[in-house]
């Protein structure tokens, strides 16, 4: 079973989904070559950033894990070596996302990331690129946006 955590919380993976029309979509589920579900890790320490992004992956049948700062990415990477796609915050509580990315690719090579940020520069994206990131989405981002980026990202693990 996995983990969620947001702040000092940690509770079991979410696998809820919404019954709202504003989040249905036609496209198809994402799933590994088993049928099993893709597991995205959400770091960001905003709360509202984690649960909308949290309520579009799981639209396309993701697990969602949410980490506040890095050192709780570090605490649920530790337990679970199995995210297909990490969502990198830049701007932490304990440090820059961008800064992270060498570590985080190392450790975890088969794992996508994806930095997503409000403070969206060219200087930053090139910085994040030449550090590993597989993509970069500003904020504030859509539901098609997401959808997009996991396709293409992750595309080829779906069934």
């Amino acid at each position: 079973m996995g983990v969620k955590s947001f702040g000092s919380k940690i509770v079991p993976y979410t696998s809820v989904k919404s019954d709202n029309n504003i989040f249905n979509s036609a496209s198809i589920d994402m799933t590994d070559t088993t049928g099993r579900k893709l597991k995205a890790l959400i770091i960001d320490d905003e709360a509202d950033i984690c649960f909308l992004l949290g309520s579009i992956l799981r639209q396309k049948n993701f697990q969602t894990a949410y980490a506040g700062s890095i050192s709780e990415a570090e605490k649920i990477l530790a337990e679970q070596h199995d995210h297909n796609i990490i969502f990198l915050d830049n701007h932490l509580p304990d440090g820059l996302g961008v800064n992270y990315l060498i570590a985080l690719k190392k450790r975890h090579p088969d794992s996508t990331v994806v930095m997503i940020t409000a403070h969206d520069t060219v200087a930053d994206r090139q910085k994040a690129r030449e550090r590993g990131v597989d993509d970069f989405i500003g904020k504030p981002f859509s539901k098609e946006i997401i959808f997009n980026t996991i396709e293409k990202l992750v595309g080829k693990e779906g069934g």
